[in-house]
């Protein structure tokens, strides 16, 4: 198995278990006012599974390109930040119980999902487009956590 494959498996895998583990739905979660357009928490897990797939496949799409242009540690960079961002927000929203500072952190989420989106075209035509999936969703995260907050400010009481 070459590297571009590991890293993509182990960045998608490692996400979706971490986020699964990071999300403890409780209690709190469900007394939380939700707008009616919010999806089934069922939906939540494989939505995300096929969103990191595709991301993870883009990456691999993108490596053979990245090496000809002496650009993996960038391409690397590019998903170990988006990583970093994506964990971030579970614990904010559902550990800390604090939707407010996840709204702050989502927008940082979505420029890292961006600039996936943006620095893969000059790799892969296809693989900028996989990404698309994944900005798509964080947009609908970041106005379905907009809404929570609006719906149930203020926080940290």
């Amino acid at each position: 198995m070459t590297f571009a494959i590991i890293f993509a498996i182990a960045w998608a895998l490692i996400l979706a278990v971490g986020g699964g583990l990071l999300t403890t739905i409780g209690a709190w979660y469900y007394e939380l006012k939700k707008p009616t357009w919010q999806p089934p928490d069922w939906l939540f897990g494989p939505a995300w599974t096929v969103i990191l797939g595709l991301a993870a496949y883009a990456f691999w799409l993108s490596w053979d390109a990245a090496v000809a242009l002496g650009e993996t540690t960038f391409l690397i960079a590019l998903y170990v930040i988006n990583g970093l961002f994506h964990f971030a927000w579970s614990p904010l929203f559902f550990s800390a119980r604090r939707p407010d500072w996840a709204l702050v952190e989502v927008a940082f989420l979505w420029v890292s999902v961006l600039a996936l989106a943006i620095c893969l075209r000059d790799y892969s035509a296809t693989a900028s487009w996989l990404i698309v999936p994944y900005l798509a969703w964080v947009s609908f995260a970041a106005c379905l956590n907009w809404k929570i907050v609006q719906l149930n400010k203020p926080f940290g009481r």
